[in-house]
């Protein structure tokens, strides 16, 4: 209406789909209209010699009139175009041109919008009018009667193709949000127990800071006034950062068993009862441990992370290599630990995507300084490979 006022504030997106989805619910009305108009203008033209005019335009607007019901009984719409079209080649009315485009729009749509066990039964029309002996005497005869018989059942199987190519279509789009929702999931969750055990581990350092800086205050004899005032600064600085580092990963923590929190953190020195519970959890094939190199003392982090890859890596073992021997290896090499567990199984690697538990050890390594890799093992089986930095234990 010319009047009407738009309210404020109003998107103009938001308007042009109301708009859109005007024109849609108008579309079937407009193209029956237009169909109409053309059918009988021809159905006029082709009986002009055989009046009356009027039933032979009104036979052949009966025809495609159902197309503006397509979008609120397809099926019923169908039916009743079959039913004015199969008339009107009974009264020697022949089928106009419009007229058969009306039934391929029709079954069409009854095709996409309903199942096939409803969808298929309307073509059954056609069929009885191709096998009764009266089409031979109508204007075309049997070939009119095929010709029908072939667009509706055509037009049918196409809207059910394209119903099922747009179910699996949204399947899978459905498929993959999930997936990719899941993936985000557990990678958030991953993340948040890196950061509580790394919390864990640098609280520790920070309180034997502040516990050595006091303990040096009231342990050195004749200590001047200035140094013992800069050892109280240094044990209230570490108290400080720890409470504001606890503060500010609190809500991270409560997001993680609070049980867990209450147990020390990991290291290799647990690396055999990992193992032991690896062998107990389905490794039928076995589990062995290689030591290479002149064992170092670790900073806790760095042991922390290698003893969460070797972990995540034999849960993938288990996983993918049912049965399989698995071998796990520190090497270490000057500055560097080496951590490679490999195993015998069918391999290939694991697709991308599927799964956070290569992201979660590429993760770790690089929040000590270092670096994941993972593919193939040579010959066969599937490697993980870790190499991580050492450090001494500032502890």
């Amino acid at each position: 209406m010319w009047g009407a006022r738009i309210p404020a504030g109003t998107d103009d997106t938001a308007l042009r789909a109301g708009h859109n989805a005007e024109v849609r619910r108008g579309g079937p009305a407009a193209l029956a209209v237009a169909l109409g108009a053309v059918a009988a203008t021809e159905a006029v033209w082709r009986a002009f010699d055989r009046p009356p005019l009027a039933l032979a335009a009104l036979v052949a607007l009966a025809g495609v009139a159902p197309v503006a019901l397509v979008r609120l009984w397809p099926a019923a719409a169908a039916l009743l175009s079959a039913a004015a079209t199969l008339s009107g080649l009974l009264v020697s009315y022949p089928v106009t041109v419009a007229g058969a485009c009306a039934p391929a729009v029709l079954y069409a749509a009854a095709g996409y919008r309903r199942p096939l066990r409803i969808a298929a039964p309307l073509v059954l029309p056609f069929v009885v009018y191709a096998a009764v002996p009266v089409a031979l005497d109508r204007p075309g005869g049997r070939p009119v009667a095929l010709v029908l018989l072939a667009i509706a059942a055509l037009a049918t199987a196409a809207g059910a193709a394209r119903r099922q190519r747009d179910e699996h279509r949204r399947h899978r789009a459905a498929e993959e949000s999930a997936a990719a929702s899941l993936l985000e999931f557990a990678a958030r969750g991953e993340r948040a127990r890196i950061v509580r055990e790394l919390h864990d581990v640098v609280a520790h350092h920070i309180t034997m800071i502040a516990l050595q800086a006091e303990a040096a205050r009231l342990a050195t004899p004749g200590l001047p006034p200035d140094g013992a005032r800069r050892l109280t600064a240094i044990g209230d600085t570490a108290r400080t950062a720890l409470t504001e580092m606890r503060r500010l990963l609190g809500v991270l923590r409560e997001d993680v068993d609070a049980d867990s929190g209450l147990e020390p953190q990991p290291g290799l020195h647990q690396l055999n009862t990992l193992l032991d519970e690896a062998r107990d959890a389905g490794l039928g094939g076995g589990v062995r441990l290689i030591v290479s190199g002149a064992v170092q003392s670790l900073d806790p982090g760095v042991e922390l992370a290698a003893y969460r890859i070797v972990q995540e890596a034999l849960t993938n073992a288990r996983r993918h290599a049912v049965g399989a021997a698995v071998d796990v290896e520190l090497r270490y090499h000057g500055e560097e630990l080496v951590v490679r567990v490999y195993d015998n199984g069918p391999g290939p690697a694991p697709q991308p995507g599927h799964g956070h538990g290569l992201t979660g050890m590429r993760e770790r390594a690089a929040v000590v300084g270092g670096q994941v890799t993972a593919g193939a093992a040579p010959g066969c089986g599937f490697l993980v490979e870790a190499v991580l930095p050492t450090k001494g234990d500032t502890g």
